[in-house]
């Protein structure tokens, strides 16, 4: 509950962020006009490889600072969301994410069933989307870019069952660690706020007729 509770002031704060953004025509100038989104995109990817690399060395106050500072600075990068978008579509996106995960959530805490092996299967399908994407930047195909959007949220989708029961693990191999464990708290609660900004992201892509003129 703790975890899930981290993941949704993030993303609360994510969401504050984005609008705050969108709504400032200073910082969309700084963002759109200079390279300074760059800066940002560069300071989300430095906050997660050193949250992930270095979570037993740090505090757990540390890394609780890293994780919110990364969803507001995720949210500075996402504001383009509001600017491309119309509410209509971000509710309804946002809505059918949230019930998306909150079922795959459910279903990988109670099932019994290893998930381990459809984990990794999942993640080498990931790095399949991940070329894809590269390779439709080129394509320019709207029809391709749509298979894409519908493979990347099954994935994600699949991916929260999984994230959930490997968390269930982590608490387990803890051996009542409890430093160690609100830490792995903070790397879990980050594994699934990605995996819902994700599926929220690539639901939008689908949902694209909604886009602003």
């Amino acid at each position: 509950s703790k975890i899930y509770g981290t993941m949704f002031l993030g993303l609360l704060i994510t969401a504050l962020a984005a609008w705050f953004t969108a709504s400032s025509n200073t910082m969309i100038n700084l963002l759109y006009g200079t390279p300074a989104v760059y800066l940002f995109i560069i300071a989300e990817l430095v906050i997660v490889f050193s949250l992930s690399a270095r979570i037993s060395k740090i505090s757990y106050g540390t890394a609780q600072i890293m994780f919110y500072a990364y969803s507001i600075v995720n949210g500075i990068t996402l504001s383009s969301v509001f600017l491309a978008y119309n509410l209509g579509v971000i509710y309804t996106a946002f809505f059918t994410a949230a019930i998306a995960f909150g079922v795959m959530a459910v279903y990988g805490m109670t099932t019994k069933k290893d998930l381990t092996k459809i984990g990794n299967v999942l993640m080498m399908l990931l790095i399949g989307v991940i070329v894809a994407s590269v390779i439709s930047i080129f394509v320019g195909n709207s029809q391709f870019d749509l298979i894409i959007s519908f493979a990347a949220v099954a994935i994600f989708v699949g991916l929260v069952a999984y994230d959930t029961q490997k968390l269930k693990s982590f608490y387990y191999a803890t051996n009542g660690d409890y430093q160690m464990q609100r830490k792995i708290g903070i790397i879990g609660a980050l594994s699934l706020y990605l995996d819902f900004i994700n599926i929220f992201f690539y639901l939008l892509r689908i949902f694209g007729n909604g886009r602003r003129d």
